[in-house]
């Protein structure tokens, strides 16, 4: 869905404005585009402590600082038999993470779950075709 804008102006220091040109052209984005990227991330870091965004083969995705993505972490917290905060305890120990780190996934999960939603369907489906390319695999080795 198409997200309303409005016109901002802002006056940079010429570094910076060189730095955000030199990114244009790694990520093949526009300055106007990078330029919203990072100020949207950068205030839902601020919002989340503790999260951090990522780049990776299936895209740039919210990552928890120090551990797996958002979307690891909450698909993994559904997985569990616990709830509340003994659930939040469990997978902390199962990732290696601090409760706190864990709540950090669980916060800006619930400030933007269709996000980290579509990112659990997206693996879902991945790994669905991969187990059925393995099984006909196996069937043609049988």
């Amino acid at each position: 869905m198409a997200r309303a804008t409005r016109q901002f102006s802002a006056r940079l220091p010429a570094d910076m404005l060189s730095a955000l040109d030199e990114r244009t052209q790694q990520t093949g984005e526009s300055r106007s585009r990078l330029a919203e990227r990072l100020i949207d991330e950068g205030l839902r870091m601020e919002r989340h402590p503790g999260i951090a965004f990522r780049d990776g083969p299936a895209g740039r995705r919210p990552g928890i600082t120090g551990g797996p993505d958002v979307w690891e972490a909450i698909a993994a917290l559904r997985g569990r038999p616990e709830r509340g905060e003994a659930a939040v305890a469990a997978l902390a120990d199962h990732l290696a993470l601090s409760p706190a780190q864990v709540r950090a996934a669980v916060s800006y999960y619930a400030q933007w779950p269709e996000e980290i939603d579509a990112w659990i369907e997206r693996n879902d489906r991945e790994a669905e075709a991969a187990e059925a390319a393995w099984r006909r695999e196996q069937a043609a080795l049988a």
